[in-house]
């Protein structure tokens, strides 16, 4: 476990790097993407499937950015993009292309089926996040 959320730290602040996310914020990326991939690993060690545990952590992620985002006057997007990267199925959707070639085409379509559900999740974790700030926003003012 430790070894896993050691590497989500660095595959996230590493693509901070790439995406040019301002440098004094990549331990913050790292931080972001770590935690996210805590909560998927929690989450599938309790027998949750990989879709509610990246909804879950898509969603953690998401709250994570707001925080970090008013704290140090920077953009939500440079945090979220930063984060989600260690939940993104892409080793499962290169297993559904490769199956597409070698002709197993019930084996592909499972794999593509649930690497789009996957992303969905992450998707709509993001989405309710941005929601539920939108409401505690309006909330507090009014």
């Amino acid at each position: 476990m430790i070894e896993q959320l050691i590497v989500s730290f660095i595959a996230s602040a590493a693509f901070g790097i790439l995406f040019n996310s301002p440098p004094k914020l990549m331990l913050q990326c790292g931080f972001v993407g770590m935690a996210g991939w805590f909560v998927y690993m929690i989450c599938i060690d309790n027998q949750i499937g990989p879709i509610p545990a990246s909804l879950a952590a898509s969603f953690v992620i998401a709250m994570m950015s707001h925080l970090f985002a008013k704290l140090y006057r920077t953009p939500i997007i440079v945090f979220n993009v930063a984060g989600v990267i260690p939940l993104v199925p892409g080793g499962m959707a290169y297993d559904a292309m490769r199956n597409i070639v070698e002709d197993q085409y019930d084996q592909a379509i499972q794999l593509a089926f649930k690497a789009s559900m996957i992303s969905g999740a992450i998707a709509i974790g993001l989405i309710f996040s941005e929601v539920l700030h939108q409401v505690m926003r309006k909330r507090v003012k009014g």
